[in-house]
């Protein structure tokens, strides 16, 4: 069965034991020593399973987002260095936003 790291994550430690008997592999050896976090990690090695989640981001042009913050991070360090607080509270408002955006379309 192929397992994911978060399958083998939510499992109790007698499940990964069990997954760990049937294994093979050096990373699992003494695994009825092992603590969970320490088991599931030796698991995903030796089934060569990635250990972390990817995100990726849907609906929106994340390349474009976050050109246009680099922009408004360089419009902000000119009024910042020309001491226009109002225009440089409107360009953190619009960097603050886009960030938002990119972040609400990660799944």
């Amino acid at each position: 069965m192929a397992y994911t790291f978060q399958d083998l994550k939510h499992k109790k430690l007698d499940e990964l034991k069990e997954i760990a008997k049937g294994i093979d592999h050096e990373a699992v050896q003494g695994y009825t020593q092992l603590n969970k976090e320490h088991l599931v990690e030796a698991i995903c090695t030796a089934l060569s399973i990635d250990m972390h989640a990817h995100h990726e981001v849907v609906g929106i042009d994340k390349g474009a987002v976050k050109g246009k913050i680099k922009e408004l991070k360089q419009n902000r360090d000119e009024a910042l260095t020309a001491g226009d607080h109002s225009r440089l509270k409107v360009i953190r408002r619009r960097i603050h936003h886009l960030k938002r955006r990119i972040h609400k379309a990660t799944v």
